[in-house]
C-alpha cells in the first residue's frame, strides 16, 4: 500500500498528539507510531549516496516513498508523517528533494514547507 489519503471528518481520525514521528537513520526513514504500533514510514536517502547527484553529505535529502499500513489509511496519518519529516528537515538544515508523489502533493497543499526544497 502506497500513499494515504488526507481525508478528514471521519470518526476514525487520529490526532497529531496520538501519532509520533521518529527519525530512524539506521534504516534511512522516519517512522510513524500510533501507540506501540509502527503504522507508517517515509523513506529518505542522502543524495551524496545516489549516483548522478552531486550534493555533499547532509546537504540534500531525497524523500523517496511514503507508506502507511492499509488499515490506518484515510485518517490523515500520511500528512502528519510528511509534515513532521519536513519540519525535522528544516531544523537540521537539510534541503529536501521530493521524489515521492505523495510528498509532492502534500507540498502543493502546504506551501509553508516550500522553503526546505532544494533549488533546481
Amino acid at each position: 500500500m502506497d500513499h494515504t489519503s488526507n481525508s478528514s471528518g471521519s470518526s476514525g481520525n487520529i490526532t497529531a498528539a496520538e501519532a509520533r514521528v521518529l527519525d530512524n537513520p539506521a534504516h534511512e526513514r522516519f517512522d510513524l507510531w500510533v501507540g506501540g504500533e509502527l503504522v507508517g514510514i517515509l523513506g529518505y536517502r542522502d543524495e551524496d549516496d545516489i549516483p548522478g547527484f552531486t550534493a555533499k553529505p547532509g546537504e540534500v535529502v531525497a524523500f523517496m516513498h511514503t507508506v502507511v499500513k492499509e488499515e490506518f489509511g484515510g485518517r490523515g496519518l500520511a500528512a502528519i508523517l510528511v509534515g513532521e519529516a519536513l519540519s525535522s528537515a528544516r531544523r537540521r538544515g537539510w534541503k529536501v528533494r521530493p521524489i515521492c508523489t505523495y510528498v509532492q502533493r502534500y507540498l502543493a497543499l502546504h506551501p509553508e514547507h516550500l522553503d526546505v526544497l532544494v533549488a533546481e
